[in-house]
């Protein structure tokens, strides 16, 4: 087995310094030697093999587990080493050819009707609002925050994405906007309080951000002007000024894509402004990875841009503005995976520790993948007809000052 792992580690890392103790005791080294030193080490023989077989799948279950320890470093160190080296190498033809099989396979397997929606949905946001506290923002915003500056904190860059969004949708006093995916309500409440709008309606499928959801709309005496209900967007009626969708459109699902900008166009008033804000691959479609969709978000998957645009088209709808935000993810992921590991035993008690390493892998796999930039943000904007928004787009900035004012 050790000569194994030298041949495919040898073959990935050219630089870093990275040195891995198998089962037996043996110490291989590998890299330049330069940045961060990392040195894992394997539990067994079994994990060995389970690693060089599936790595995608197995590195995180071997972590979880305990099969897969780090020594030096941490988890995240080992995995941004992984991904920086693995960077602009071509993927074997066999790989290419079952990723295709495996997306294709993904539009028939992930077929998230309302009824498995729901209970994907619930198998990550009904996990209890205690640990959600330990590492999200006061306002509980769970999407990747916008950073006018390196060095903002997490509120603030929060407060900034909200800020962002709103200027995007141009949302004028008294206007009605649908809030796909809501969460726990904190940008529909922004949009009421903030930026005026006559009505939010917010729709999500986890009963415990409902609650929370309803509860602060009661607190800050506008339930009638932020409404959030329990559920599917494509059951929602009504048209309005503006449609709004951040950290959703990841749980729709391939074969679903179609129906979910039929919604948007449905809903969308002739004069209306959309935004849809996802988490996206800037490569060629590929298979989301495989531990994330098993153990984090079942029923996800990481549209490419050519995923989406057929749909968009389709529907009849124009794009009149794309952004992207990766590296703000990155530095949210940072956040939150700092505030998990500082509230550890926390979220043991809640728990156990099998559970708190599976979650700071994902927080740590996440931040490695924006940071080298393998995954990014789409924020697009979407309209009836170009003229739904101004030529430049100096509006935003303008916006944005308004709304800091209001603030």
């Amino acid at each position: 087995m050790p000569s194994l792992l030298n041949a495919a580690f040898k073959s990935l890392v050219k630089t870093g310094a990275l040195e891995i103790v198998t089962a037996r005791g043996e110490r291989l080294a590998f890299g330049d030697g330069t940045g961060t030193p990392v040195a894992i080490r394997f539990a067994d023989p079994a994990a060995e093999l389970a690693l060089l077989m599936n790595p995608e799948l197995a590195t995180g279950e071997l972590f979880t587990d305990g099969r897969l320890i780090v020594e030096r470093g941490t988890i995240y160190d080992f995995l941004l080493l992984s991904l920086q080296n693995a960077k602009g190498a071509p993927d074997p033809v066999a790989v290419q050819v079952l990723d295709e099989v495996r997306v294709a396979a993904g539009r028939f397997v992930a077929r998230n009707t309302p009824i498995r929606a729901q209970r994907n949905v619930a198998h990550h946001y009904d996990l209890g609002d205690e640990l959600y506290a330990l590492f999200l923002d006061p306002d509980w915003q769970y999407s990747c925050a916008y950073f006018e500056s390196p060095d903002q904190d997490l509120a603030a860059a929060q407060l900034a994405k909200k800020r962002h969004i709103a200027a995007k949708l141009l949302v004028e006093p008294g206007q009605s906007v649908l809030d796909i995916g809501c969460g726990w309500g904190g940008l529909a409440l922004y949009l009421a309080r903030t930026a005026e709008a006559g009505q939010v309606l917010g729709v999500t499928l986890s009963e415990e951000q409902l609650a929370r959801a309803k509860a602060r709309a009661a607190e800050a005496g506008i339930p009638e002007q932020a409404v959030f209900a329990l559920q599917d967007y494509r059951k929602v009626e009504g048209v309005f000024d503006r449609v709004v969708s951040v950290g959703m459109f990841e749980h729709v699902g391939l074969a679903f894509y179609g129906a979910f900008f039929q919604t948007v166009r449905r809903r969308l008033a002739p004069d209306g402004v959309a935004l849809i804000h996802t988490i996206g691959s800037p490569d060629v479609p590929g298979p989301t990875n495989a531990w994330i969709r098993k153990y984090i978000f079942p029923g996800g998957h990481i549209p490419s841009l050519s995923d989406i645009a057929p749909h968009v088209e389709r529907a009849g709808l124009v794009l009149t503005d794309l952004e992207t935000l990766g590296p703000h993810y990155a530095l949210t992921l940072r956040a939150w995976r700092d505030n998990f590991m500082a509230r550890r035993e926390a979220a043991k008690a809640l728990f156990d520790e099998r559970f708190c390493r599976m979650w700071e892998f994902y927080l740590a796999m996440s931040e490695a993948a924006f940071r080298t930039d393998d995954i990014t943000i789409f924020q697009l904007q979407l309209a009836h007809r170009r003229t739904a928004v101004p030529m430049t787009r100096g509006y935003i900035a303008e916006r944005e000052a308004q709304l800091r004012g209001r603030e």
